[in-house]
């Protein structure tokens, strides 16, 4: 088996030891809190934007896409949702706070660097036997997680679905951060 492939269709599950071991280490008093909380509300927010253009593709377990969705925040960041939760985790560490927080930070942002350099290598490769010149055009127009400033000009013209479609896909992912937080709330409060 591809470990990439491993990475791809367990991407939900592969950051639990990670979650374990932030809530684990979380410690009060924190003054960076309020950072993380905002990189966490930022980071859903980008995620939020990116499934209402893609829809619940992005829910998938095996690689592959019906059409290629180059719109939204996906004509900015080829891969916006990935984006979203590297902020996000970085906000979770903040909002834990750590004895030692900058390597905690450092752990965190390793862990996704390897999964999502081993994700994104799988999912690009698949999206160029799907789509040919067509991704590769967008792949050299769009940075694959440094946003662009503009908009890359495209032809793709869908429209965002619903804020309701959009949250109700989401929902899985709100369910865990709002856990984490709760976890993280009650470790620091009852076990200091």
């Amino acid at each position: 088996m591809d470990i990439r492939n491993f990475f791809f269709k367990y991407r939900s599950f592969t950051p639990i030891p990670l979650a374990v071991m932030i809530i684990y280490f979380a410690q009060r008093p924190n003054p960076y809190w309020l950072y993380g909380l905002f990189l966490v509300v930022v980071g859903e927010s980008i995620r939020i934007w990116a499934v209402s253009y893609a829809g619940g593709e992005t829910r998938t377990r095996t690689v592959g896409a019906p059409a290629l969705c180059s719109a939204g925040p996906f004509a900015r960041v080829r891969n916006p949702l990935y984006v979203g939760n590297m902020m996000m985790y970085t906000g979770i560490v903040l909002i834990a706070g750590s004895p030692s927080l900058w390597s905690m930070l450092l752990i965190t942002l390793i862990f996704f660097y390897i999964q999502y350099s081993l994700i994104v290598s799988l999912e690009e490769e698949t999206l160029l036997a799907l789509f040919g010149d067509t991704y590769e055009t967008y792949r050299e127009n769009t940075p694959a997680i440094i946003p662009r400033f503009k908009a890359w000009p495209n032809d793709d013209i869908r429209l965002p679905m619903s804020l309701g479609k959009t949250l109700k896909t989401e929902k899985r992912t709100l369910q865990n951060i709002s856990l984490i937080i709760i976890s993280i709330l009650i470790r620091v409060s009852y076990f200091p």
